[in-house]
This record gives structure tokens, C-alpha cells and sequence, in this order.
């Protein structure tokens, strides 16, 4: 029997979509179209962290090592945000 792959994913992704979603209303010129752009160049400058499952990373990590890691995930989708609204407002001026 075959190994099961695709519990497999990296554990950053779903965080950075969520937030991604929150953060949406604060860059009104990007449209739900420029949301996946900008979950890729957060995740693309995220260190990859693969997992199984959520739980099994979180039980690992220290109070202090969530919280930095919740303050990085915040930074770079912030930053993305700001990168693609960027590439958008360069492009619209053509």
C-alpha cells in the first residue's frame, strides 16, 4: 500500500490566507483577483515549514515562538500587500 502524501502541506499557508482575507479592506484598490498574488509573494518569502498536521507544530512551539511567528506571518502579508498594490498602480499608469 501506497504512502498518503497529501496530509502533506506547508503550515504557513493557511494562516497567510486568512490573514490575507482580514487584511483585504485595507487596500481597497486590489481586487479579490490580486488576493492570490499577494498570499504567493508572502508565502515565497516565508522559509517553507512543512507539516502534516497543524496540531502537530503548534504543540511544539513555545509561547514565544507563536507569537513571532504570528508577528512574521503579519509583516510579510503586510509587505505583499504593499508589493503588489505597488506592481497594480505602476501598471494602471501605462
Amino acid at each position: 500500500m501506497p504512502a498518503d502524501f497529501s496530509t502533506i502541506h506547508n503550515f504557513y499557508e493557511q494562516q497567510v490566507v486568512n490573514l490575507v482575507s482580514d487584511l483585504s479592506a485595507n487596500y481597497p484598490l486590489l481586487t479579490e483577483d490580486h488576493h492570490p498574488d499577494v498570499a504567493c509573494v508572502a508565502l515565497n518569502r516565508l522559509p517553507p515549514r512543512y507539516i502534516r498536521h497543524q496540531v502537530d507544530l503548534a504543540f511544539h512551539m513555545t509561547e514565544k515562538e507563536r507569537q513571532d511567528s504570528e508577528q512574521l506571518i503579519h509583516d510579510t502579508v503586510v509587505y505583499a500587500f504593499e508589493f503588489v498594490q505597488a506592481r497594480y498602480a505602476m501598471r494602471a499608469r501605462r
